[in-house]
């Protein structure tokens, strides 16, 4: 049932995104450019994760998260009144956090402790969009889904991490929380230093992580390690621009924050554990299937040309298509995924084949999602 409204607010963020671009879109609406981020990442983004978390929790309060969050991002769509939406959303990240609490309480497990900062930062940033525009929250909405996918990443993948990995993972979540909030007071000062956190964070990520093992072995292990392997690059050029450049609020450099962490980092990530993860949502075995590569390389090709072509090297056509070809990546990988999961389990699993890069069968947690806030290059 979740699912309904964070499809909805995902195909509305893409359609958002098209007419960001410059190049029509099947619906014209005057106001849908300026919801694309939270769409994408309160509406779809928060709506699936919580609703992932609701189903481990088993308590139908824990319900309440996805809901609210999947009737915000409904809202937006709907002629009221924008606040409707906001106040909604608000709820629902509220409601979110109160779920990895109870979580918490139960297991006591400092990954939660993570995910549980990471819900407040969509807390936070849903609070702030009450009196400010979407560019002064995209350091709370990329704590949010960095806080998030790191910590379901050494959930996922502990059995290889050192023991104190959960201590490491907390203490740098702690000096996340601590550099957003100093954006807020001292917005370069504060994107600089949230900036050399998330690269620490990258970088011992990256040393742990079996994904650089397993990028040498075949089929849904290899898969898995080229989307996280590739979705760590992006974040750390997003973090070194803001140690370079300090805050973005508009621009080119704005732009590469914004798809490099959203698009790059968090859609990679989605895509190596969709085969694994998603099932515990969907209720439906998801398999991996060879054919995911084509939109995965179409991804990181289109953010190539997007960013680096595009933001970087100012060719605005070339940001146009790689733009496009972001946008075709995302709507295939799901349009694969779904005939993946309808058309069931391979037939002929190859002998010796493992889940990818540590992670544990469906049913535990689940990564993120989407794209965030983007400007018009009018």
């Amino acid at each position: 049932m979740f699912l309904v409204p964070a499809g909805v607010a995902m195909l509305a963020g893409v359609n958002a995104a098209l007419m960001l671009v410059g190049v029509g879109a099947p619906v014209e609406a005057a106001r849908m450019g300026d919801l694309h981020g939270m769409l994408m990442v309160g509406g779809f983004l928060g709506t699936l994760i919580a609703m992932e978390r609701a189903v481990a929790l088993r308590d139908r309060l824990g319900f309440a998260a996805p809901l609210l969050l999947g009737l915000g991002g409904i809202a937006l769509l709907t002629p009221l009144p924008v606040s409707v939406g906001k106040l909604l959303l608000l709820d629902g990240a509220i409601a979110f956090a109160l779920v990895y609490a109870a979580l918490f309480r139960r297991n006591h497990d400092d990954v939660v402790i993570v995910e549980l900062l990471g819900a407040v930062c969509l807390a936070i940033g849903s609070f702030l969009w009450l009196q400010v525009e979407i560019p002064w929250l995209l350091p709370w909405l990329v704590g949010f889904v960095v806080l998030t996918i790191c910590a379901e990443r050494v959930e996922l993948a502990r059995l290889h991490m050192p023991p104190t990995g959960g201590r490491t993972l907390v203490l740098h979540s702690a000096a996340l929380t601590i550099t957003l909030v100093m954006t807020l007071l001292w917005p370069d000062f504060g994107a600089r230093l949230t900036g050399l956190v998330i690269v620490s964070l990258v970088v011992w990520l990256v040393r742990h992580d079996v994904a650089r093992k397993t990028i040498r072995a075949t089929g849904l292990p290899r898969f898995s390690a080229a989307s996280l392997l590739g979705g760590y690059v992006w974040l750390l050029l997003a973090a070194v621009t803001w140690v370079v450049g300090g805050a973005q609020l508009e621009g080119d450099l704005y732009d590469l924050v914004v798809h490099a962490t959203m698009l790059g980092f968090a859609i990679s990530m989605v895509m190596a554990h969709a085969p694994v993860i998603l099932p515990a949502v969907l209720r439906r075995p998801l398999p991996y299937r060879p054919i995911m590569w084509i939109p995965l390389v179409l991804m990181h090709v289109g953010l190539a040309l997007r960013i680096l072509a595009g933001d970087l090297g100012e060719l605005y056509p070339l940001w146009q298509v790689g733009s496009v070809i972001n946008i075709v990546a995302l709507l295939l990988f799901l349009v694969i995924a779904i005939a993946s999961s309808v058309a069931g389990p391979v037939a002929h699993k190859p002998r010796g084949q493992a889940p990818p890069g540590g992670i544990k069968p469906s049913g535990t947690a689940s990564t993120s999602s989407k794209t965030a806030p983007t400007r018009s290059r009018s």
